[in-house]
């Protein structure tokens, strides 16, 4: 049992993290934005078949997640019945829960990846940018999982702002478009 101070400590922790990594999405992103890309515009079919083939680096995460749960269960006397036959083990349970986690940053950011290919006539290098935001952040937050709330912050975070700062961003550029 933690006390109140393990909490607090705890908390500030996840804070820095998730403040360290909002900076350095602002950083990166805010750099791609703002340099000067010239040549001509690219056609939207042209965005969009990029960030599909881009976005194999970012389906390859729960792909490894998914395997990770199978080759697990298949080791373990306990869990190669599946969860809902034992509740599985814990470093299944973890295992899962990385996965969800995965699963939800995963459909965000492909989500993303196409209304940025939508919003911007040369998307390419930050739709580069996010995928690679993507993956060390799904790298960290796996790395970090079984260190608390403290450990996995920072990549929860490198994988979370990177979506959410350039929806904002696309809506910018759409509204900007489009007159309103």
């Amino acid at each position: 049992m933690t006390t109140a101070d393990d909490f607090k400590r705890e908390q500030r922790d996840v804070l820095f993290a998730m403040v360290g990594a909002f900076v350095l999405t602002i950083g990166i992103l805010g750099a791609v934005l703002m340099r000067d890309y010239g040549g001509a515009p690219v056609s939207f079919p042209d965005r969009l078949r990029f960030a599909l083939r881009a976005d194999l680096f970012l389906a390859i995460w729960p792909a490894a997640a998914i395997g990770n749960i199978a080759r697990l269960r298949f080791l373990s006397q306990r869990d190669i019945a599946g969860s809902s036959a034992t509740g599985g083990s814990e470093e299944v349970r973890t295992s899962l829960a990385i996965l969800q986690n995965t699963i939800e940053q995963a459909v965000l950011a492909l989500m993303t990846h196409m209304v940025v290919a939508a919003s911007f006539q040369r998307s390419d290098a930050l739709l580069v940018a996010l995928v690679l935001l993507f993956a060390i952040g799904r790298l960290l937050f796996w790395i970090g999982y079984k260190h608390g709330a403290r450990g996995r912050a920072f990549g929860f975070a490198l994988t979370f702002y990177p979506s959410i700062v350039s929806l904002l961003a696309s809506a910018t550029a759409i509204v900007f478009d489009s007159g309103m």
